[in-house]
């Protein structure tokens, strides 16, 4: 967590919940506690400051990189009306449980995840819920979820800066925030308001993740920048973060998510944000 420490202010009344005051204590006061039981030693939120980035394709091969090596992983979609991670890992199954509370289901190779698509009777059943109703199953993802043994969790955020994001990072202990973009003109506005974001919350921002960055010819090897040419470095020295990755686009990647085989998927373009996550604090 971020070492930031602000002062109470001297006319706090200590109702978080009717204060727009960003202290320490407000931080502390709304985070949520996991069931008796439950373990999570670190959490990374994945962001995006616009939609169709493929923040979820890079949530879960985080996910998968991470439990290749070794360690307990697990996925938190808090993406509501927008779920895909149950598609990508092929997990179809309702999750189980008892009265108060589910057990995260399981991938083929033991990553938890937590998903609405696992408690719709219907996959394509649309989830048409106001903001606040949306934010509250997210919380309850955190709180009613007996994760177990979990050493890195990656919360797939939805895009934009609306209610759940806020709820996330109010909510859960984040440990640190990727954000992913594509190659655009907009790339430094949406970054931008994603960073400030993080810092409103206190969260520290681990790096850029870029994606379709560029094709390489299979041919020739040369590659090519389909969505033109990338500004995240000027991007990136202008918020003083580093480039963790910048990712291919590989018609062999979709299809394997989309047939729930990204299990199957080795990213070493991400080595460097898979030791960001390992070294955040």
């Amino acid at each position: 967590m971020s070492d930031h420490h602000n002062e109470t202010p001297e006319n706090c009344t200590h109702d978080c919940s009717t204060c727009g005051e960003n202290c320490e204590h407000a931080a502390e006061s709304l985070q949520q506690a996991l069931r008796p039981g439950a373990r999570v030693d670190k959490v990374i939120a994945v962001v995006s400051g616009k939609g169709g980035v493929g923040k979820s394709l890079v949530t879960s091969l985080l996910a998968c990189e991470m439990q290749r090596r070794g360690h307990q992983a697990a996925v938190l979609d808090a993406d509501i009306t927008g779920p895909s991670i149950p598609q990508a890992f092929g997990v179809h199954g309702s999750a189980m449980g008892g009265e108060d509370f589910l057990y995260p289901n399981r991938t083929r190779t033991g990553i938890e995840i937590m998903s609405i698509n696992l408690l719709l009777p219907n996959e394509t059943d649309p989830v048409v819920w106001r903001g606040p109703v949306i934010a509250g199953a997210v919380t309850q993802f955190w709180t009613d979820v007996q994760w177990e043994n979990v050493n890195y969790m990656f919360v797939d955020m939805p895009p934009g800066t609306g209610d759940v994001p806020l709820t996330v990072f109010q909510s859960l202990p984040i440990d640190g925030v990727i954000i992913v973009t594509s190659p655009q003109e907009l790339v430094s506005m949406i970054v931008g308001k994603a960073v400030r974001m993080a810092n409103m919350m206190q969260v520290p921002v681990l790096g850029l993740v870029e994606n379709y960055s560029y094709f390489r010819c299979p041919d020739c090897g040369t590659k090519h920048a389909i969505f033109g040419e990338s500004h995240l470095a000027e991007t990136a020295h202008e918020y003083h973060l580093p480039v963790l990755a910048q990712l291919p686009i590989d018609p062999n990647v979709a299809k394997a998510c989309d047939a729930g085989e990204a299990e199957c998927l080795h990213c070493e373009e991400l080595e460097p944000a898979i030791a960001a996550v390992m070294q955040a604090k």
